[in-house]
């Protein structure tokens, strides 16, 4: 029997929240926005950081992380990739193609955030308080690769 897909989105979401949103929040401002969204108590300016910013780069990070894995299926009996009857499986540079698209996506979108930080973070005091083996927020966003 399969995972079922929002079993497997649920988990890939909280590892990207942890990987990649964490990352540019840090540790406080991460557990403070997650203690207010579960406590439903989410409001104010943390709801518009949200809204405005975090969600947007949390739906692209996902893209691109599940992209490349979309085609397959974990089961009790090992790893299987989908095949349709009626459909074309796209290829590895489709898949690639599509990832990119959304890692650029992600990229406006953190850029924009930490942009929006570097002017508002007396609005979060959390986004500074960070200490010892709390992450600090990541403030740079050069998504570039290797520069020759």
């Amino acid at each position: 029997m399969g995972i079922p897909i929002s079993t497997s989105l649920y988990n890939l979401f909280l590892l990207l929240r942890q990987m990649h949103i964490q990352n540019y929040l840090g540790t406080d401002l991460y557990n403070k926005i997650s203690a207010d969204i579960i406590a439903g108590t989410l409001s104010g300016d943390y709801l518009n950081l949200v809204q405005d910013y975090i969600q947007p780069m949390l739906i692209h990070f996902a893209m691109v992380d599940y992209l490349p894995f979309a085609s397959y299926e974990l089961r009790n009996g090992g790893l299987f990739r989908h095949r349709s009857e009626n459909a074309d499986n796209p290829t590895k540079e489709e898949v690639d193609f599509l990832t990119q698209k959304h890692r650029n996506f992600a990229d406006f979108y953190t850029r924009r955030f930490i942009d929006y930080m570097d002017f508002n973070q007396n609005l979060f005091p959390e986004y500074n308080t960070n200490t010892n083996e709390d992450m600090n927020p990541d403030k740079d966003a050069n998504f570039v690769g290797w520069v020759l």
